[in-house]
């Protein structure tokens, strides 16, 4: 390695390349030199650090000859490649490197430096009024009340220093008392690692274990104030999170993504997810349980649009949701899903190509948003703030499930935090869908909102106001019947033609075509007496099935009502195949090439009796016997009349 003159900083590699007496020369062991001995930390005898970024391609650092060996030191003055004269604030960058030394001390160190400006200003600006500086000292320190030698010691402090940089230069630079004791490098790596577990052990406790290694090896240690400056100042606190706290606490340690929704309208874009109540309720049943709310919000404007209450969160109810905004709204362009498995469901997004659950199949049935064209985005699994409805649903938690008729129901938010009254009451179900309706109509109109749409008015009126400008599209009966069904994939029986469900037959005549082929039914689950509709599986109306209703073993009236439909279903199937024009089989067999026509055939000439032997002879006499009987009987019953 060539040099040019003399020079005084260097990079590992560079000192690994020279060679020097005292140092390794390997790069990677002049760092870990430097790390153990804390170079980056040293100064010099005027608290210049011993450390600076290195200028030019690549960066890096480098070192200042006063941080290395003697040794090291010595050999490069020998070389002729150092000057050990050479003051380190003497460089060109002099000045940046204590102002950037300044500026990493503390407040009371910058105080301090401060307050010594101003007793050396206040001697200048007595020397500028005509005072010698022999009579300017006195009378700053007795102002301050401070000694006189003191200020005479900052004053030869900053001879030469321009007073731009006075500041830094005057800054006390208290040292400690001493090296820190070692700690040796086994049980330093066995603490660290006992340390930084997820379990998040005490450090006293990972002292005292690693003391127990060192007892047993006969290894003396520090005390533990010394184990944990040690780990403060070498083990970033971002691998100390992310090793006891967990990858999603590191990545809360990061200021959080912000995004605008300028750029949308009034339902372009909706969010939908599932909240359950921290409240005691009972049906008419007299079961107690936690309501459950799938609801919907719009995602410009904040609004929650949508919800409906059941038991707990199932594909019907959020069919139903969606049905609600479809009637009341119309369609979005595209919904923001949570992963559960009431929105992953087929029925709500079967044919989607992105979901988390289940295995996605060719031949499923198209679900409600994908039939609707509704883009489907999923909010990524277990985070909350990829959707804004969670921060509606805290509202609501408030307002709804602490509301005071609500009082001796509320359960708490966990189960060490239930109020004193726990499970005094459970509210009716139906009273509190009504509690829950006026809260959300409260909720949505409430002023003051200070989302970046809303600017201190409600929700509502943020939401009225782009409504009433851009292009909504409305469901047409077809979408809405698409919406209020929920969808099942069924398979035709083969032989009759019908389809089974919960226990209930289903048919009409259009079905006979349809034998054996695997269909979307499409349904209302709370009346399933009502006619079913079916669909391929691509989404394409077939036709709608009724009910075929059980009947009583002597019931005549519905025998009579199943012959009149066999009847009809044969008159149609006739008709049907008389309009395909079929020829008759005489006709076909004429077709045929080889077919002989019967009047063309040769008559006999002479014809040969045939006699009648044994018993056959015997039969036929018997035979004309009785008829012969039977025609006089008749004969005579005719005279008599006469």
């Amino acid at each position: 390695m060539k040099h040019v003159g003399t020079k005084i900083w260097y990079s590992a590699a560079e000192l690994a390349d020279l060679g020097l007496p005292g140092l390794a020369r390997d790069k990677r062991k002049v760092n870990m030199r430097a790390k153990d001995e804390r170079w980056a930390l040293a100064v010099d005898d005027k608290g210049h650090p011993l450390m600076r970024r290195r200028s030019g391609r690549g960066g890096g650092t480098e070192y200042h000859i006063k941080a290395l060996p003697q040794s090291a030191r010595t050999e490069l003055i020998k070389r002729g490649v150092a000057d050990s004269g050479q003051d380190c604030g003497q460089q060109q960058d002099g000045q940046g490197q204590i102002w950037s030394w300044y500026d990493a001390q503390n407040q009371k160190v910058k105080a301090e430096a401060e307050r010594r400006l101003a007793v050396v200003d206040q001697v200048d600006a007595l020397e500028a009024a005509g005072l010698k500086r022999s009579a300017a000292v006195p009378a700053a320190a007795q102002h301050h009340g401070i000694g006189k030698s003191t200020i005479w010691a900052w004053l030869k402090l900053i001879e030469g220093i321009a007073p731009e940089n006075r500041l830094p230069v005057l800054a006390p630079r208290r040292k400690g008392g001493g090296a820190e004791a070692r700690i040796d490098p086994d049980i330093w790596q066995y603490f660290k690692s006992d340390y930084l577990r997820p379990e998040k052990p005490t450090l006293s406790s990972c002292y005292y274990r690693a003391k127990e290694i060192a007892d047993a090896r006969g290894i003396v240690l520090p005390i533990e104030k010394t184990f944990a400056r040690k780990l403060k100042r070498e083990v970033d606190p971002r691998v100390i999170m992310l090793k006891r706290e967990g990858q999603e606490a590191l990545r809360q340690s990061i200021p959080a993504q912000r995004r605008s929704v300028a750029d949308l309208h009034a339902l372009e874009m909706v969010n939908i997810d599932g909240h359950k109540f921290d409240i005691f309720a009972k049906d008419a049943d007299g079961k107690v349980f936690r309501p459950l709310m799938v609801g919907i919000q719009d995602i410009y404007s904040r609004k929650i649009l949508a919800w409906r209450i059941g038991g707990s969160e199932s594909a019907i109810q959020t069919r139903l949701t969606f049905a609600d905004l479809f009637r009341d709204y119309g369609i979005p362009k595209a919904c923001v899903f949570d992963n559960g498995r009431a929105f992953a469901s087929k029925l709500i997004t079967g044919g989607a190509k992105s979901r988390f659950r289940f295995k996605i199949r060719a031949e499923e049935p198209t679900g409600i948003m994908t039939a609707l064209g509704i883009e489907i985005k999923w909010a990524m699994p277990f985070r909350g703030q990829s959707k804004p409805i969670e921060r509606a649903f805290r509202d609501l938690c408030d307002t709804i499930a602490k509301h005071p008729a609500l009082a001796g129901c509320y359960t708490g938010n966990s189960v060490d935090a239930k109020p004193e009254n726990y499970g005094d009451r459970a509210v009716d179900i139906e009273a509190f869908k009504l509690l829950v309706e006026k809260g959300i109509s409260a909720h949505n109109a409430r002023p003051g909102r200070r989302t970046e749409i809303a600017r201190g008015r409600s929700f509502d009126a943020a939401f009225a106001e782009s409504y009433a400008t851009v292009p909504i599209g409305k469901a047409t009966p077809e979408q809405l019947r698409m919406a209020l069904l929920a969808a099942d994939q069924k398979r035709v029986n083969k032989r009759t033609g019908h389809i089974e469900m919960f226990g209930n037959r289903y048919w009409s005549p259009e079905m006979s075509g349809l034998h054996g082929r695997n269909v979307t039914v499409r349904f209302d689950p709370d009346n399933l007496h009502q006619a079913i509709h079916l669909y391929d599986t691509a989404g394409a109306y077939l036709c709608s099935a009724e009910l075929i209703v059980d009947t009583g073993f002597a019931d005549a009236a519905a025998a009579k009502e199943r012959a009149k439909m066999e009847a009809n279903f044969r008159k149609a199937v006739r008709a049907a195949a008389e309009m395909e024009d079929l020829l008759r089989a005489d006709q076909l067999a004429a077709m045929l090439p080889d077919y002989i026509d019967e009047s063309e055939l040769p008559e006999p000439q002479v014809v040969r009796p045939v006699r009648h032997h044994g018993q056959t002879a015997a039969a036929l006499k018997q035979q004309r016997t009785v008829f012969v009987d039977q025609f006089s009987d008749a004969v005579s019953k005719l005279k008599l009349v006469e």
